[in-house]
């Protein structure tokens, strides 16, 4: 029942966020999803409702990293850096999805500045 009430309490968190967080053509919404063991991060144009990148540790080269889960976090933001500048992608709005800012999340944004993003 904790897991519900938890659950509910991020959805409202990220309702807040995202009165304020959009993405545009010019600096799309970077969305991080993490659930108990892996993440999964997007980068979206909310203008017309679109993925322009995205990667996660559900993908094969992902998976045999070694490593805690904050160290394949990491790995995931460098990787989802690189395709988004591949997609001519200079800069990001970061969406946390209503977690907080810290451990893998925060991996996943440090990650993507690393890669070359602008947050």
């Amino acid at each position: 029942m904790a897991n519900t009430s938890r659950t509910a309490a991020r959805e409202k968190r990220h309702t807040r966020l995202r009165k304020h967080i959009s993405g545009t053509a010019t600096a799309p919404r970077l969305v991080v999803n993490r659930s108990a063991r892996h993440v999964f991060v997007q980068v979206v144009d909310d203008t017309v409702g679109r993925t322009l990148a995205s990667a996660s540790t559900l993908e094969a080269d992902l998976r045999s990293l070694e490593g805690d889960k904050t160290a394949k976090a990491k790995r995931v933001g460098e990787l989802v850096a690189e395709r988004a500048k591949a997609a001519g992608i200079q800069s990001v709005v970061f969406d946390r999805g209503g977690n907080k800012y810290a451990g893998r999340v925060a991996a996943v944004a440090d990650g993507a500045r690393e890669g070359g993003l602008s947050l």
